[in-house]
């Protein structure tokens, strides 16, 4: 099996979501594997400190592009960076963020930078970045996704339906790429709860849930790299979170919502 971190010159990769979590760790795992990066997120200075680790550790050139990419205008300038790179081996569409509270009570502007984000980011990066792989024959795109894609709950329409979307997407292009014997790859990754900023940014503590259920984004991008040297199209790292999803698809609808609102009774009148 040859991996998809075989060291080698001339090779780019661009992370989303760059400055911590999972992108950071995605981030690190492919400079060692000989990519120059190009991190993208908000925090210039998280992503600097990060850019200086990777050229001292790795030896590797690390590019710091700070961007909003619910912005059009910062957006573009990430896809036109993509478009100029004529190496691009490897896209993570990571950057992401949740909110909480039921969809018709909270604010439809944070509403909408999600979807612009998990939606219309994941468009366009994924369109500029696929169409140099393709031609070039080789390349990797992973989608960060979520368990969350598997069903609904209570408090997170959005965010639901968003890394719903995002699998289906993904899923999409797959089929694209398969058509034509393309042997450039894509991946949705579904992780579970893990122990990054996510939930820190939501005011959310770790208490509710057993610690057994949270997994370290370390684990969480090793597995997506294994499965990607697999060819592998959904990744759910971690066991406990592939049995649940595997119960959540063979389980009847009615019985998933009927749990899902017992799961986050708070929210129920």
């Amino acid at each position: 099996m040859t991996s998809t971190l075989s060291r080698g010159a001339g090779r780019t990769a661009l992370v989303t979501g760059a400055s911590s979590g999972i992108g950071a760790v995605y981030a690190r795992r492919l400079a060692s594997g000989g990519y120059d990066l190009v991190l993208v997120a908000r925090r210039i200075e998280r992503l600097e400190q990060l850019a200086d680790e990777l050229e001292t550790s790795h030896g590797v050139e690390a590019e710091v592009l700070a961007a909003d990419l619910t912005e059009d205008a910062d957006l573009r300038k990430v896809e036109e960076r993509i478009t100029r790179a004529g190496d691009l081996e490897f896209l993570v569409n990571n950057a992401g963020f949740g909110t909480r509270g039921l969809f018709f009570q909270v604010d439809a502007k944070g509403q909408d930078r999600m979807h612009r984000l998990h939606v219309l980011a994941a468009v366009r990066l994924s369109h500029a970045a696929l169409a140099g792989m393709v031609a070039r024959g080789k390349g990797n795109l992973v989608n960060v996704s979520s368990v969350a894609a598997f069903a609904q709950s209570p408090g997170n329409a959005g965010y639901c339906a968003t890394k719903a979307w995002m699998n289906s997407f993904t899923e999409g292009l797959y089929l694209d790429l398969a058509a034509i014997g393309s042997l450039v790859k894509v991946q949705a990754l579904c992780p579970g709860y893990t122990l990054t900023e996510f939930h820190d940014a939501l005011g959310i503590g770790r208490d509710h849930v057993p610690a057994g259920w949270w997994t370290s984004a370390e684990d969480v991008v090793a597995a997506s790299l294994r499965g990607l040297a697999r060819g592998k199209l959904f990744v759910v790292p971690g066991w406990r979170y592939k049995f649940y999803v595997f119960l959540l698809k063979a389980l009847p609808g009615f019985v998933v919502r009927s749990l899902a609102l017992r799961l986050q009774g708070k929210y129920r009148r």
